[in-house]
């Protein structure tokens, strides 16, 4: 059975990690691959979040509750791990990075 928690890392805090809900971050993490293009400039974190929300999991996000604070989270760690970028332009903007 594999562990029900997942260390996670945050770009603004290098070398230091938390111990997060496995299956919620993973869930988070695909619905966010799955709805940030490929190419600069990307999405808007509120665009993002607005058409992650669908693809959630309702039993581990009743009603999209939460699902503010796991975006940030797996946002600050997928962009430590390199797998997603900001483009250089204000408000945030979000965009894959290479290969899912």
């Amino acid at each position: 059975m594999p562990e029900a928690k997942i260390e996670i890392e945050n770009v603004n805090a290098p070398g230091r990690t938390e111990r997060v809900d496995r299956a919620k971050y993973l869930a988070m993490r695909q619905a966010l691959l799955a709805v940030l293009p490929a190419e600069a400039p990307g999405l808007k974190v509120d665009a993002a979040k607005q058409a992650l929300l669908p693809l959630l999991p309702e039993d581990l996000f009743p009603q999209g509750r939460t699902a503010g604070w796991w975006l940030k989270a797996v946002q600050l760690d997928l962009e430590a791990k390199g797998a997603i970028r900001r483009a250089a332009i204000k408000p945030v903007h979000l965009y894959r990075q290479g290969a899912r």
